[in-house]
């Protein structure tokens, strides 16, 4: 070989590059080997825009879905931020049956509590069950009941063939779950929640002097991964659910069973590299899964949030309960919807009537998606409230926090670990919102530090509870959500 090659140093080169490009190859084979050989693989690929199954093998067939447990969880958790009932600012109590979960776990002592947007961000990364189950007694009243709202609300997302024991996915022979089901939800946590969804790419946390990465390997190793969650039990294998989005294309992935973490990692690259091509380009995007309020009623005990309320700008967001009476409205209110049994400005929306198929169906009304190509028109950062009414704040020449209006109320659109994002959030409100933000002043507060970073996208300059209730009432309406909050 060194007469061939002339150096024995080139040729040592070249050996390194062929093996390591037959490595490559190896764990793609074994990857593709691992759904001909294995029972347990399940596997499905969908357009997260058009609802079109691009992949799919045994995605009706019963597996466990170990911590993807923890995507209901999280869904019921961002649902129960959007209707007012916590806030991220909210205590999480741990209580003895929490505390004692078994690993992976944050350590949270008994009687000890963290923020609901810590408990997020241990979910999203560490994947830890002793928050999940906290979660579920602080949300659910007990451990059960909890089970019973997240199986609940399953059927109403067409989650056919779903049922929930517990917040965690620690092992139940009766928790089950299909590959097509849990593709609905990532699809269904993408589209109802993009206020939100910026945690699932969430790289690290700090927690005390911890720094806790995230389990899921692919993001930032491969183009387009965002999200969303891992899991792993000897009974259920390797399980993954992915979303991954680039050049206007958008697919949610799910392998579940694979024999390794390394196999499971590589048919998950394999599917998004082939499949995200092939995805529709579409500007926009259909809301797929019907939103609907079908879980169980959390109990009376959990109404009552207002004692941990935040200030703003700089913590929050500060969901509806913030406005008067809203607590007390909640535990008369059957629906669970704070703000509209409490405010007549807030109208409460009738929910979509629910899609039961188990594969996702297109349904006629956007979902709300940052608009990059939004145009705003410009205008000087320092504008005065009056100059602002005829003509809108520029989001390029955003405000800080430091120099935002000090005193009345603010609508906060939504958040996202990248400012640029955030921005987008504003552009793309200001061009759907019209005369409703005309007045208003565009700002993005940074909340946390390091990886944990993130940026939240607001409105400012109202100059009370009716106008800016008003303001995101209409916003609503065009399909933005929001909330409004007294700085």
């Amino acid at each position: 070989m060194h007469k061939v090659f002339g150096s024995s140093n080139f040729a040592a080169a070249v050996r390194r590059l062929v093996l390591a490009a037959f490595a490559v190859f190896v764990t793609l084979v074994a990857a593709v080997g691992t759904v001909q050989a294995n029972p347990k693989y399940a596997g499905i690929v969908i357009d997260a825009k058009t609802g079109k199954v691009l992949y799919s093998e045994n995605a009706d067939s019963l597996r466990y879905p170990a911590s993807l447990t923890k995507m209901m969880t999280l869904y019921m958790v961002f649902e129960a931020l959007e209707a007012g009932r916590i806030s991220l600012n909210s205590k999480v109590p741990f209580s003895a049956n929490a505390a004692k979960e078994p690993p992976s776990k944050l350590g949270v002592g008994t009687g000890r509590s963290i923020t609901v947007e810590q408990a997020i961000l241990a979910l999203v990364t560490r994947s830890a069950n002793d928050v999940a189950t906290a979660l579920a007694e602080h949300l659910g009243g007990s451990e059960q009941r909890f089970a019973q709202m997240m199986t609940a609300k399953a059927r109403g997302l067409g989650m056919t063939k779903t049922t929930y024991r517990n917040a965690h996915g620690l092992p139940n022979t009766a928790q089950m779950t299909t590959a097509r089901d849990q593709a609905r939800l990532g699809i269904a946590l993408r589209q109802h929640f993009p206020q939100y969804y910026g945690y699932f790419s969430t790289r690290s946390f700090r927690f005390g002097k911890q720094t806790i990465g995230n389990h899921n390997r692919l993001l930032g190793q491969v183009r387009g991964v965002d999200g969303i969650k891992t899991g792993y039990t000897r009974a259920a294998g390797y399980n993954l659910a992915t979303s991954a989005e680039a050049g206007g294309r958008s697919i949610v992935a799910v392998v579940l069973g694979a024999t390794s973490g390394a196999r499971r990692n590589a048919q998950m690259t394999n599917l998004v590299q082939r499949y995200l091509p092939a995805a529709s380009s579409t500007r926009g995007g259909s809301n797929l899964i019907a939103k609907n309020d079908t879980s169980v009623a959390p109990v009376a005990a959990t109404a009552s949030v207002s004692a941990d309320l935040p200030n703003l700008p700089h913590t929050g967001p500060l969901p509806d309960p913030r406005y008067n009476g809203v607590a007390q409205a909640y535990a008369a209110s059957p629906s669970g919807n704070a703000a509209s049994a409490a405010l007549n400005t807030l109208r409460p929306v009738a929910p979509a009537a629910s899609n039961a198929s188990p594969v996702p169906v297109p349904q006629p009304a956007p979902a709300y998606l940052p608009n990059e190509g939004a145009a705003v028109a410009p205008a000087p950062a320092t504008q005065s409230v009056a100059a602002a009414a005829t003509t809108p704040p520029d989001v390029d020449a955003m405000t800080t926090a430091s120099t935002v209006p000090s005193a009345g109320w603010v609508v906060q659109i939504g958040t996202s670990p990248d400012k640029e994002l955030a921005m987008n959030l504003l552009r793309d409100a200001q061009e759907k919102g019209g005369k409703v933000l005309r007045s208003a002043t565009p700002f993005t507060v940074a909340f946390g530090d390091g990886a944990s970073q993130i940026y939240r996208a607001r409105f400012g300059g109202f100059d009370d509870q009716r106008d800016a209730v008003n303001a995101c009432n209409a916003l609503k309406k065009k399909g933005i959500r929001c909330w409004a909050a007294a700085q």
